[in-house]
């Protein structure tokens, strides 16, 4: 049988670390007088009546976990996580549809940014401190995040990591996980501080960088502003802005390697790593020619705004600083397929990731060269390490079930209502946790709040799954998980 009493258990100390985050949201609000504190205060306890409640129907439990529970605990986290993170929304009056509120938090945790607000700029500071908060803590795993400050608390480390991680092939800095997660989150932590720091510098005000800072690192893009970077009007904030997507949307294993041990050559002999740079330089030369070419921007601001906006769509960051939906329609192709790639694994980047798509092209490259040579054997090597015949399958199991929902998901929102550009990249953008569209009723720049309730709940579903690799979620719905043996 499963084993219920942990998962309640670990739920309940995960609920305590949420309200103590909500609680750091709240004093904002005391300290400035916003309309919001009440809301805070009551989300607060709210909240830790619900750890409470876990706690206890979690007593006396055998501290570790199989693998069947890992996978429900980690989709069971993120579900709970975000209704509690709903309710300093709804009950400050500020989103009062459940759908709304639910879909602006579950859009915050899972890192994809789309939003129903029509007007950002009229929330509280203490809010929209939160929606950060939301996004900066999903940025490398909910789960994950606890690993890093209490890694006595989950027996089973290593189940819980490969349900929340992203990315198929997971390498580990150090022997122990706990000690791996906390290099991690201080990679992580360096990044956002130093980004803080970067912002302010370029011109921002210190609540601003603060914000837009925790959304970059952890390729969020919830903004303060409704024009979100746009509203500065700023070179200097945008290449700050591409530097730091860049950075966030590079493996941190890597990143751990190159900087904190001084071995600078893995960068680029990392295959995964130049395939990135790689897709980004072709988008962005592309991208330039055509708008200096249809829409007569100056070069200098033509190859800016084209690596700012494909730095945004690859890493799934979705901050933008001009408006893509008056670009030529070929840009927003070009902008789609960074969409669907994404950055690299072991980043807070969604999308199919780089990763898999070097898999993807040796495995081809290996069966053209089969039709010739039979008998050859041809191993699947990524950065000269073969790749097992197992996870081979599960990559092209992998890309199946992620075409297949976004499929469905267009389908389905077209028989919604929806039109069909605007479906097909919705379902995109959330599957692939990025936030902007690519159309005409919801442009890069629009709120989703138009879009009917039904689609609403579909889209809290992909974006889930998108940002917990699918399998995660999907698994909970076989027969086979739920048998005894």
């Amino acid at each position: 049988m499963l084993n219920l009493k942990i998962i309640h258990k670990i739920i309940g100390t995960l609920l305590f670390i949420e309200a103590a985050v909500m609680s750091g949201c709240m004093g904002l609000s005391l300290y400035l007088g916003e309309d919001d504190s009440l809301a805070f205060i009551i989300s607060v306890i709210l909240t830790i009546m619900g750890g409470i409640a876990f706690k206890y129907i979690g007593r006396d439990a055998d501290n570790s976990l199989g693998r069947r529970e890992a996978y429900l605990l980690v989709t069971l986290t993120w579900i709970i996580f975000s209704l509690f993170g709903s309710f300093p929304f709804m009950i400050s009056g500020y989103i009062t549809n459940f759908t709304n509120a639910y879909f602006e938090t579950i859009s915050g945790f899972t890192t994809t940014g789309c939003s129903i607000l029509d007007d950002v700029e009229s929330l509280p500071h203490a809010l929209l401190f939160w929606r950060t908060m939301t996004q900066w803590i999903g940025g490398l795993g909910i789960v994950f995040f606890t690993i890093a400050i209490i890694p006595s608390l989950v027996g089973g480390n290593v189940k819980v990591f490969s349900a929340e991680a992203t990315g198929p092939i997971r390498a580990k800095m150090h022997p122990r996980l706990g000690t791996t997660a906390k290099w991690i989150w201080s990679i992580y932590s360096m990044l956002t501080i130093e980004c803080a720091v970067c912002y302010y510098l370029a011109g921002m005000d210190l609540f601003d960088s603060l914000n837009y800072a925790m959304t970059t690192t952890a390729t969020g893009g919830f903004s303060t502003h409704n024009a979100s970077t746009g509203y500065f009007h700023n070179p200097y904030i945008d290449y700050t802005a591409i530097i730091f997507m860049f950075l966030s949307g590079t493996s941190f294993t890597l990143l751990y390697v190159t900087l904190v041990k001084g071995r600078l050559k893995q960068f680029f002999k990392n295959e995964e790593f130049r395939l990135y740079i790689v897709v980004v330089l072709i988008a962005t030369i592309s991208i330039s020619i055509l708008l200096i070419r249809d829409n007569g921007y100056h070069w200098s601001d033509a190859i800016r705004v084209s690596l700012f906006q494909v730095t945004s769509f690859i890493t799934t960051t979705g901050i933008l600083n001009d408006d893509p939906a008056q670009w030529h329609h070929i840009t927003w192709v070009i902008l789609s397929i960074c969409m669907f790639l994404g950055a690299c694994s072991g980043s807070t980047s969604g999308g199919f990731k780089c990763i898999r798509s070097v898999m993807v092209i040796t495995i081809l490259k290996n069966e053209m060269r089969r039709i010739l040579h039979p008998r050859a054997v041809l191993p699947v090597k990524v950065n000269d390490s073969n790749v097992p015949y197992s996870n081979q399958v599960t990559l092209l199991a992998f890309l199946t079930a992620y075409m297949t929902l976004c499929l469905f998901t267009y389908f389905s929102m077209i028989l919604m209502g929806v039109d069909s550009t605007n479906s097909i990249t919705i379902a995109l953008s959330c599957a692939g946790n990025v936030g902007p569209t690519l159309g005409l009723e919801i442009g890069p720049t629009m709120s989703w709040g138009i879009l009917p309730d039904t689609v609403k709940w579909l889209l809290s579903g992909l974006m889930l799954m998108g940002r917990l690799e699918i399998f995660t979620v999907l698994v909970l719905f076989t027969s086979a998980f739920w048998k005894d043996n």
